[in-house]
């Protein structure tokens, strides 16, 4: 990004450490520390619910490794919800307090439902004032909004796995149709990236 001249006017991410330091190093490489940045839980990972902070081989022997697919590669399938008194829940978080509705469970599809909530509210006025928006989020939180943003099917979002550390451009018109989406990578690096993510999606899934 920085060889390709971006300058950016705000920086956005999840509430999830991990995106929070991602973001960090981006705007030191870039020399823009100085950004605002607004963090909103809606572009955080999906929720796995109990499933969380299990392992493979964990999940596949508690579950099966059937079901395990269905959960992680099925569009509208949750896995099983956390326990009302888990202490991992969201809303006994203080990073959450005051925010309501936070999920237990989600499926691709729940998310999805959170990251156009937040284009609608967040993203749209922001584009509409020209606002240039560096935006630091999750595998299924920005494969949602790619969703939303090129219309794709749930066949389609199924097979679509974003390269994890590799810049993702929209371009947008005045009515905030979509000009063009690319990568900031040429075609080799992108296959390879592409077929990393592939390859562990699978190895998760089996």
């Amino acid at each position: 990004m920085r060889d390709a001249g971006f300058r950016f006017d705000i920086a956005m991410t999840s509430y999830l450490k991990r995106s929070i330091r991602t973001l960090w190093l981006i705007q030191e490489m870039l020399d823009q520390m100085y950004l605002p940045i607004r963090t909103d839980w809606r572009l955080n990972e999906r929720h796995y619910g109990a499933l969380q902070g299990l392992n493979k081989k964990e999940t596949a022997e508690q579950h099966g490794d059937e079901q395990v697919l269905a959960w992680r590669r099925g569009y509208a399938v949750r896995p099983p919800a956390l326990a009302a008194d888990d202490t991992s829940r969201p809303d006994a978080d203080p990073r959450y307090a005051g925010i309501n509705g936070l999920p237990d469970t989600e499926s691709l599809a729940d998310t999805l439902l959170r990251v156009t909530e937040w284009w609608d509210e967040t993203l749209v006025p922001l584009l509409r004032s020209d606002s240039r928006l560096l935006i630091v989020a999750h595998g299924n939180s920005l494969r949602a909004m790619v969703k939303f943003l090129d219309q794709m099917s749930e066949d389609e979002i199924l097979e679509f796995n974003i390269p994890t550390g590799i810049p993702m451009v929209y371009e947008f018109e005045d009515n905030l149709s979509v000009i063009r989406r690319y990568y900031l990578a040429d075609d080799d690096k992108l296959q390879s990236a592409v077929d990393e993510v592939r390859n562990q999606a699978s190895t998760k899934a089996s």
